[in-house]
């Protein structure tokens, strides 16, 4: 890879990735943005947001440099759950991820949906 440029990847939240945890272990990538949606094990459900955090704890633990919270914009934006509303990320989420040394951000999916929603407005301020 080239030092010179950022390098980026977007496992899904189960750890390890079943497809990339091999490149992720390298320590090569700068930021991974990490899908915590359409994975029932690992994504927030109805006010429980324990499996949320343990995945992340996980993630946190891998040579990632940094690490991204990957949430829906909408409900529409992950038919297989995981969404959160903007309260509840503020609220309750990123207090409990924040304070981690590789908390790189939000990555939000996807534009489109964000546009429908105002999510990204929504939870600016607190990211």
């Amino acid at each position: 890879m080239n030092a010179d440029k950022t390098s980026y990847q977007p496992p899904q939240c189960p750890y390890p990735d079943a497809h990339l945890d091999t490149a992720i272990q390298t320590g090569l990538f700068d930021f991974v943005w990490v899908q915590f949606y359409n994975n029932p094990q690992c994504q927030y459900s109805s006010g429980n947001t324990a499996n949320l955090v343990n995945a992340w704890n996980q993630w946190t633990s891998s040579a990632a440099k940094q690490v991204f919270l990957g949430v829906p914009a909408n409900d529409a934006a992950a038919p297989s759950g995981g969404f959160i509303p903007s309260d509840v990320l503020i609220s309750q989420v990123l207090p409990a991820i924040k304070g981690s040394a590789k908390y790189g951000g939000v990555m939000i999916w996807d534009r489109f949906n964000d546009g429908q929603s105002g999510y990204s407005n929504a939870i600016k301020g607190s990211v």
